[in-house]
């Protein structure tokens, strides 16, 4: 079954380090629900852009690599038989209710996770 990497574009409270449980509640029970149906297969939340440093051929800056109102707060990647279905599943996100958030989907082209023994 391929792969779909669901980038998720939200509000940066959020994802800010000393966000309330109850705030993140929605999120998390997302996460457990698709974790449940075994459709997702890894999953980060990103910390705020503040935190990024961005590096270019002959510059490496704190900060985010392009300034922007939205930005991904977070991505996971799911299975799913198609497009059509990976799109299904990726409204459920919550990020899809508010007004300033969202999702894009992309198919992943190759990779995965890579582990190195011992």
């Amino acid at each position: 079954m391929p792969d779909f990497a669901i980038l998720i574009y939200a509000d940066e409270s959020l994802h800010a380090l000393e966000a309330a449980e109850a705030d993140l509640e929605e999120n998390d029970q997302h996460a457990r629900d698709l974790q449940a149906s075994g459709s997702m297969s890894l999953a980060y939340a990103l910390t705020p852009r503040a935190n990024a440093v961005s590096i270019r051929h002959d510059d490496t800056t704190a900060g985010p690599f392009v300034e922007a109102d939205q930005f991904v707060a977070g991505f996971y990647v799911i299975e799913a038989p198609d497009l059509d279905a990976a799109i299904a599943i990726a409204r459920l996100n919550p990020a899809v209710r508010t007004n300033t958030g969202g999702v894009e989907i992309r198919p992943v082209h190759s990779g995965g996770i890579i582990t190195t023994s011992p």
